[in-house]
């Protein structure tokens, strides 16, 4: 659908949008990033009514929330090829503003949290947050990995804004006031999702005749489901390998601050608490500038050809799973187990950023625009399993063991392996319609934006042939 219309890549309306996507991605991820600090405060009042499975318990219901905002995604990118952007954002908003809202109400009974908490905000934010990674591939072209940059960096700047509001009211006035508090910003999501309308755009003739010609030989499973996507190896190898990153990612983002608090970082409770959050918003802000940083960087020549935008993703695996099994050796630094959770928090952020902030761009790279929505979707749908799966795993490991050190260690395996395993998309040729080859031709049609039809459609062709003979 946006395949046919050149993005403005600025201008009012881009720009607003932008801002909207930034507001999208900071409130859903940083609710989704600091259930860890939830995650204390829930565990801690199981336990005092005598549950033994406190932290499996307490941790599945950050693992929905996340699993379910993941494994919606592909639903997302269909119902917003169906009904629009706007309204899947929308209606994606007002479940998770009535999902946490029911939480308030909820807050003391874990099995309703499953679904208050973990699935109907889950659902709402899929819903919500699919729309504001595609449409920016509307409005930019050139500078989309700095806009996808600016944008994710949402997240890490909303989750360190939370690393200091929601450890205070849980302490001042505890958990319902919390969840209000968050009740209160998702509903900001709303307001966000009005804004995201496809460019207004003359319908090219030859889209909708072409349908009309061919609708009654499409399966129906092609109707809604963009199969060029799964007919593209580059993109399956990438959608194979990136969820086998990723089942022990979200490890630390839950259990992160209960395995600080339990080293500890300081003799007095209190600020042993405020330590251990911290450590939740280092990773935020480190993560912010990351995403800042390599959205710049994956927009260079060098990294935009090729796919090469892959590579950068590889690094960033590899180091995250480094950085989650050297994270056991903080309590052997003794007097500077706070020092050593600092710096490697900082790196884990920085390459947290870089992954989350190349998906959107990879995705245009390896799929093109048309294919773009559906293949962040599906992406992000095959992502939710293992990140639902990992932090429960870990909290039935120290549930049993009494120690984060072996669930740690087995969280930084997945990663390492997930980036070896990408490497298997440079053995593969890149398809003639790939983003790769769109971005490399689009200089050159640019500059003769003011020729003649004719003239253009016969460049676009020369392009074409010239890039397919140089692969």
């Amino acid at each position: 659908m946006g395949s046919q219309i050149e993005p403005p890549d600025g201008g009012c309306k881009a720009w607003l949008i932008m801002i909207c996507s930034f507001l999208v991605n900071g409130i859903v991820f940083s609710i989704i990033n600091t259930f860890g600090i939830l995650f204390v405060k829930l565990k801690a009042d199981l336990e005092e009514s005598g549950d033994e499975d406190a932290a499996f318990k307490c941790a599945l219901v950050g693992s929905l929330a996340i699993g379910s905002t993941f494994f919606l995604s592909f639903f997302a990118g269909i119902l917003s090829d169906k009904i629009g952007l706007r309204t899947t954002s929308v209606i994606g908003a007002i479940i998770a503003t009535v999902g946490l809202g029911l939480s308030a109400v909820y807050h003391n009974r874990i099995e309703v949290l499953y679904v208050t908490y973990g699935l109907m905000f889950g659902t709402g934010a899929s819903l919500a947050y699919n729309p504001s990674l595609t449409v920016l591939g509307l409005y930019f072209k050139k500078h989309l990995g700095m806009v996808n940059g600016f944008v994710t960096a949402g997240s890490s700047t909303f989750t360190i804004i939370l690393s200091f509001i929601n450890p205070y009211i849980l302490n001042n006035h505890g958990l319902l006031p919390c969840l209000i508090f968050l009740t209160c910003l998702s509903s900001l999501l709303i307001i966000c999702g009005l804004m995201f309308s496809p460019i207004t755009k003359k319908e090219p003739p030859p889209v909708p005749s072409l349908a009309s010609e061919t609708i009654n030989t499409v399966s129906l499973v092609e109707r809604f489901i963009y199969v060029e996507n799964w007919r593209n190896k580059r993109f399956i190898i990438w959608a194979m390998a990136t969820p086998c990153a990723l089942f022990g990612y979200f490890v630390p983002f839950v259990h992160l601050v209960q395995f600080a608090k339990n080293i500890p970082l300081d003799s007095d409770d209190n600020t042993n608490g405020q330590k251990a959050a911290f450590l939740m918003a280092c990773i935020g802000i480190t993560s912010g500038l990351g995403r800042l940083f390599f959205g710049w960087v994956s927009d260079l020549p060098t990294f935009r050809r090729n796919g090469n935008r892959i590579l950068l993703q590889q690094a960033a695996f590899f180091s995250m799973g480094i950085c989650t099994m050297l994270m056991t050796a903080a309590p052997l630094c003794t007097g500077f187990e706070y020092q050593t959770l600092l710096t490697i928090c900082c790196i884990m952020g920085l390459f947290d950023g870089c992954f989350v902030t190349l998906l959107g761009p990879i995705a245009f790279d390896l799929c093109g625009s048309a294919g773009a929505g559906q293949a962040i979707g599906s992406l992000l749908a095959l992502f939710s399993i293992p990140m639902t799966v990992g932090p429960p795993i870990a909290g039935i490991i120290y549930d049993k063991v009494g120690n984060y050190a072996p669930a740690f260690l087995a969280a930084g395996v997945p990663p390492i392996v997930g980036s070896l395993l990408m490497f298997a998309i440079r053995r593969v040729q890149p398809k003639e319609d790939t983003g790769d080859k769109e971005d490399m031709d689009n200089g050159e049609i640019n500059q003769k934006d003011n020729g003649d039809d004719a003239l253009k459609n016969e460049l676009y062709e020369h392009g074409q042939s010239t890039s397919t003979v140089a692969a």
